[in-house]
């Protein structure tokens, strides 16, 4: 089968080669203090960190998956209260989790065609945290670089970011927010079963401050081993293995940014010339790392049956828009000869 599904979705071909290697070598039955899992874990971040452009001053942790991220904010960074602007389910997931966990998420929802209206973020507290979704999984919209430099122009409060399906995708605008966060089943073409937390000196001052020891996720613990190049508990020793393997692999971001830019314009033209509605009809929010399609509930249906009778997995819709649309998955790791299988069966569908 060919997958489309926008996480979990297709590894890098090499990471079966990866595999076998990290068994070979041991380093996946190796102690999580040993010297061997410690150089492990360092190549891993100096690796991603090289690749993705972040800045030095930048700390990357390693943890179980996105969703954990949105428990490390919220024990350990908000003092006060969050501000959640979405236009999406992940984005709203997000602010109702912490809404149970602080009892005090605020949400400013925005619709799937717009930009969020920054009029949003003049009344905040002094350490209210602003959280966003830059790309948003569920509609296949996303967040302007534009956007975000405006509003950490406008506002010092702490930013923290969801960038699950656009992290290692795209370039990202490191400066203009605090925490950013994904998971690796996605634009790092990896298996599922970890996360990716990178966090600003700012967001370390604020959890210092914060001086939140008492959870298992206290985010003071994770910096205190990480620094070591250890881990708090036993990690993802496969996943941290295939993390450093796939980063010295990839191309620097900006080469990646610019395959996935030129496949999403190609999407957004051969789809809405061959009998395809694209779902974000505002080019300037529309995702390049998910492209939704809308159809009729019956038509959606009928699609994916034939996609799957054709060896194709397309991506279900997701939320409010799950029985009338599909997904198509962006990703790095999915080849050309993949999208052509792809276009071609599309192409077969609409003609019937």
């Amino acid at each position: 089968m060919i997958t489309f599904y926008p996480g979990p979705s297709k590894v890098y071909d090499e990471v079966g080669r990866y595999l076998q290697e990290a068994f070979e070598s041991g380093v996946i039955s190796a102690n999580h203090r040993s010297t061997a899992f410690m150089q492990m874990l360092e190549d891993a971040i100096r690796n991603l960190k090289t690749k993705l452009n972040v800045p030095d001053d930048y700390e990357v942790y390693f943890v179980s998956s996105a969703t954990e991220c949105w428990e490390i904010i919220a024990e350990n960074l908000i003092s006060d209260a969050s501000l959640h602007i979405y236009n999406g389910a992940f984005g709203e997931k997000w602010m109702e989790y912490t809404q149970k966990l602080t009892g005090s998420a605020r949400s400013c929802f925005f619709e799937t065609n717009e930009e969020p209206d920054l009029n949003a973020v003049t009344k905040l507290a002094a350490n209210e945290i602003i959280c966003l979704t830059h790309n948003e999984t569920s509609n296949g919209t996303a967040l302007t670089s534009e956007f975000l430099n405006t509003l950490r122009a406008q506002c010092e409060n702490i930013i923290a970011i969801d960038a699950t399906s656009s992290m290692a995708g795209v370039v990202l605008p490191w400066d203009s927010a605090d925490v950013w966060y994904g998971s690796v089943q996605k634009c790092f073409g990896l298996p599922a079963g970890m996360g990716v937390m990178i966090v600003s000196p700012k967001a370390v001052e604020r959890a210092i401050a914060v001086g939140n020891r008492s959870h298992y996720n206290s985010l003071l613990f994770i910096r205190d081993n990480f620094l070591k190049f250890q881990t708090p508990y036993t990690p993802n020793t496969l996943g941290i293995y295939l993390m450093g393997r796939v980063m010295k692999q990839v191309l620097p971001i900006e080469t990646v940014a610019e395959q996935t830019h030129k496949r999403a314009q190609d999407w957004c033209k051969f789809l809405p010339e061959n009998g395809y509605r694209l779902l974000v009809e505002n080019e300037a929010v529309r995702s390049e790392t998910v492209v939704a399609v809308k159809d009729s509930k019956e038509r959606i249906v009928a699609i994916k049956k034939a996609a799957l009778q054709a060896g194709i997995v397309l991506g279900n819709g997701y939320g409010k828009d799950k029985e009338v649309s599909f997904r198509i998955a962006n990703f790095p790791a999915i080849t050309d000869s993949e999208i052509r299988t792809l276009k071609d069966f599309l192409l077969s569908f609409s003609s019937k």
